[in-house]
């Protein structure tokens, strides 16, 4: 069964991971072991630290998400139809794409100052180029007689964008959603780091400040757990959906 196969591998991790503190080749403050990170771990949820950071991080990645999304659908579905927009505006996106979104904090501090605004515009650019791209993998990977038969059967307008391109191009969609998502939460993590309001971001910089690095690793695996749930909620039943569709499961 899949759940055994994932216990024995975490295990074995674990296993590894003690046997690698039990050598000593690093100090235990520097090197903490798993029941130490463990511990760390409970000790932040019990005493109300974690969860309301994960709620403020969630908060921002929320807004921040959201406001991607909608840019990046209406950008990427006038990249993919408009051939004017994909050679001018195209050749900037890919730019865009290949830089890195930390390299916008500084920027964003010097415009917004240190605050959430600042948060956001790097999170909404993280995510951004990414939806972009996929909508327009998307919407260009649509085979051409799917909007032909669409025309011939009287759609126009929107209800051609809505019943028939977007439908089509979501499995290429909802990769680039789903890679938007990731580059986002880690911009995010970025860009708290710097911002010393309760987040996961500044829990990471505080453990660093006193050195703690039990903390560090035990803020690090709360992060890993937010991913793999939100990932596992909100796009993993989507994609198996898409996939059921398209016969492809």
């Amino acid at each position: 069964m899949p759940w055994i196969r994932r216990l024995i591998f975490y295990l074995i991790l674990l296993s590894i991971w003690e046997g690698i503190v039990r050598l000593e080749i690093w100090p235990p403050y520097l090197f903490p072991g798993p029941l130490i990170v463990a511990n760390a771990l409970w000790e932040g949820v019990t005493q109300g630290l974690f969860l309301p950071a994960t709620l403020v991080s969630l908060r921002r990645l929320a807004i921040g998400y959201s406001i991607s999304l909608s840019l990046g659908l209406v950008l990427g579905l006038l990249l993919g139809r408009n051939k004017l927009i994909q050679e001018t505006v195209g050749s900037l996106v890919l730019g865009m794409q290949a830089l890195p979104s930390v390299c916008w904090l500084p920027l964003a501090i010097l415009w917004f100052g240190l605050n959430e605004r600042a948060i956001i515009f790097v999170v909404v650019l993280g995510a951004l180029f990414s939806i972009t791209l996929g909508v327009e993998a998307g919407v260009k990977n649509t085979p051409p007689v799917y909007l032909k038969a669409a025309r011939n059967l009287g759609a126009r307008g929107v209800r051609l964008y809505t019943q028939v391109l977007l439908p089509a191009a979501l499995p290429a969609i909802l990769n680039g959603l789903k890679q938007g998502w990731s580059f986002a939460w880690r911009s995010l993590m970025a860009g708290e780091l710097l911002y010393y309001t309760l987040s996961l971001g500044n829990l990471l910089q505080t453990g660093r400040d006193l050195n703690d690095a039990a903390q560090v690793m035990a803020v690090m695996v709360m992060i890993v757990i937010v991913g793999v749930t939100i990932d596992q909620i909100l796009f993993a039943p989507i994609e198996r959906r898409v996939r059921e569709r398209w016969g492809l499961a």
